[in-house]
């Protein structure tokens, strides 16, 4: 049988999950493996077997941001939300779906919005935000689809309203496989326009 760990360990992987919430959060970082590696050097801990997971640290992050943002995480996490929704309806004829942090609710002031596009090219896209005259950054983006296979996807990087928007631009039966998520290594939930109206509504 695998042995138990102690309480003293319970503890620490507590400590270094809410470490790492903190530097997520005051340091607007989105990798959660850099911010538990800054959490673990900060206290000391080489041994990798006590290390937070991905889903604790987002836990400790929603209860952090409850307990010393409040109001302003809900204020700033509607702005997040309200400009997600206005590129989804400009860009709504390439299928637009909100992930990440934005959609589950635990996005810093840092954040950048996160919109899966659907398109045959990047170039469709790029040239609808020239028409509606959003200038634009051509990037590209790493994604995980499933454990043994990372697809590198075209994207863009543009503003509404003041917030930061990265948009990664998938085939269009890419609609059909959602990519795994970085915390929980299930496929990622994705919320249409009518979604994102809704979280809004009830916010």
């Amino acid at each position: 049988m695998p042995k138990r760990p102690t309480p003293r360990g319970d503890n620490l992987r507590l400590a270094l999950a809410q470490e790492a919430a903190r530097i997520m959060a005051e340091h607007g970082i989105g990798d959660f493996l850099l911010a538990k590696r800054k959490a673990a050097q900060r206290f000391g801990i080489a041994d990798g077997a006590v290390l937070p997971k991905n889903t604790e640290i987002e836990a400790a992050l929603a209860q952090y941001q409850r307990l010393f943002d409040g109001d302003s995480h809900a204020e700033t996490l509607q702005a997040q939300r309200r400009a997600a929704l206005a590129a989804m309806r400009r860009l709504c004829e390439f299928e637009p779906r909100l992930v990440g942090a934005v959609l589950r609710g635990t996005a810093t002031r840092h954040a950048q919005v996160q919109l899966h596009l659907f398109a045959d090219c990047a170039e469709s896209v790029a040239l609808k935000l020239i028409d509606l005259g959003l200038s634009h950054e051509v990037t590209e983006k790493r994604v995980r689809m499933d454990p043994a296979r990372v697809l590198a996807y075209p994207g863009l990087r543009f503003e509404i309203d003041g917030e930061p928007i990265e948009a990664t631009v998938f085939p269009l039966e890419g609609i059909r496989q959602a990519p795994v998520s970085p915390v929980d290594g299930r496929p990622m939930h994705r919320a249409s326009a009518s979604e994102v109206e809704a979280l809004l509504a009830t916010s």
